[in-house]
């Protein structure tokens, strides 16, 4: 049964009150609400809601140009409503476009912009709502835009640095495949034909081939039940645990991940700090959008560690996830009351790393890959012409 969000107000009068319910459809809602004495506001399907995120067909530079837009017109003194319907008619994207028509009526319908974001990621609708409460709403989402660019900079370097080892072990593959399939059972039969021996690296790579072509729908099985397994075991708390553990701890790229994820929590949290979000809020946020449990695990520490009447550093250091220069710098950040300047030095100091990290990275799989490539695909070939060598030899 779908669940629904509503808003409605008492036909007595009263505050706008907001909920979820689950019911068939819509009418149901509302005649769920008249039974109430409700007057609806507002009634959407939770499911079917937009989200700002990759996962909606917005992309982050479409929120990009939304927020500096947004952000030109309420410094220029455009009212609230009008800015968002400017914005709605010329967005070329339809779900953004939907999503601001929401935000457009839920405004128009008595709701905070802060409210009516609600349903959009958190760290988003927490930036607003300090920006409105402040009265630097503008500032705010100039701050947010900016940090979207370069949360999205960061992203894509690491995705470029995943690009170059994903195309060389799908060449490897598809070259020895080919070569198993269409090669060697014509070296195996004029082999057979001829009568010449095969030594043992030819043996093996005609078993390969034979193998391949006899059971490639087990292989293929095979292969698609262990990626299975091992995503549901990704999915657990303790395999994602174990896992980014792993991947933390990997040479070259464990370094590039420790520093992007640096940068994306010291970013996050500087935002956040900056635009008026309390630290613990914006360590609960931040935590949430670290992309890492390891990360994730060291930052709710810190939280608890806040609430409690001490230091963010503390828990930090105690993780040993963090580079001491982060956690000497954080230290001094709170206790001179300017984390969030700190935050963004630190940001900015591990977005350099990062370029230097891909860079790295880059430089030592090239050599690497290339071996690789050649080891796999000369050393079938080479076996497949040892028998005729031997041949040639015996002749002589």
């Amino acid at each position: 049964m779908p669940t629904f969000a509503y808003s409605a107000r008492p036909a007595s009068g009263g505050d706008i009150q907001s909920g979820e319910i689950e019911l068939p459809t819509k009418d149901d809602v509302l005649a769920f609400l008249h039974k109430q004495k409700m007057i609806p506001v507002s009634v959407r399907e939770k499911s079917k809601q937009l989200n700002l995120s990759f996962g909606s067909g917005v992309k982050t530079r479409d929120i990009v140009i939304f927020t500096r837009q947004f952000a030109t017109m309420i410094n220029s003194g455009l009212p609230l409503v009008q800015s968002l319907d400017i914005l709605a008619e010329q967005t070329e994207n339809p779900a953004l476009r939907k999503t601001i028509q929401d935000t457009l009526y839920d405004v128009e319908s008595g709701h905070t912009l802060a409210d009516a974001l609600g349903k959009h990621p958190k760290i988003f609708t927490n930036m607003v709502a300090a920006g409105e409460a402040g009265g630097i709403l503008d500032t705010i989402l100039l701050r947010l835009a900016t940090f979207l660019e370069k949360n999205d900079a960061l992203v894509r370097k690491i995705k470029g640095a995943m690009v170059y080892p994903i195309v060389i072990f799908s060449v490897a593959g598809i070259c020895v495949v080919v070569l198993l399939i269409f090669v060697i059972p014509t070296f195996q039969t004029m082999f057979e034909s001829a009568g010449i021996p095969r030594p043992m690296p030819t043996r093996l790579v005609i078993f390969m081939s034979d193998t391949l072509q006899s059971y490639w729908w087990a292989i293929g099985a095979g292969v698609a039940g262990i990626w299975f397994a091992i995503k549901t075991f990704i999915a657990t708390p303790g395999g994602r645990l174990l896992f980014d553990k792993m991947m933390l701890t990997l040479p070259i790229l464990g370094d590039m991940q420790r520093k992007a994820a640096v940068a994306r929590f010291t970013r996050t949290l500087g935002t956040l700090v900056s635009s008026g979000v309390s630290i613990l809020e914006g360590l609960e946020i931040t935590a949430k959008t670290a992309g890492n449990r390891v990360i994730h695990d060291a930052v709710m520490g810190s939280r608890a560690s806040i609430a409690g009447g001490e230091t963010i550093a503390g828990p930090l250091k105690e993780s040993g996830v963090f580079p001491p220069m982060v956690v000497q710098m954080i230290n001094v950040g709170e206790q001179t009351g300017g984390l969030d300047e700190m935050l963004t030095k630190i940001a900015d100091f591990y977005d350099e790393e990062v370029d230097a990290a891909v860079e790295a990275l880059l430089s030592a799989l090239e050599p690497i890959f290339i071996v690789f490539l050649g080891a796999i695909v000369g050393g079938m070939i080479v076996a497949m012409y040892l028998p005729i060598f031997d041949m040639i030899n015996a002749v002589k």
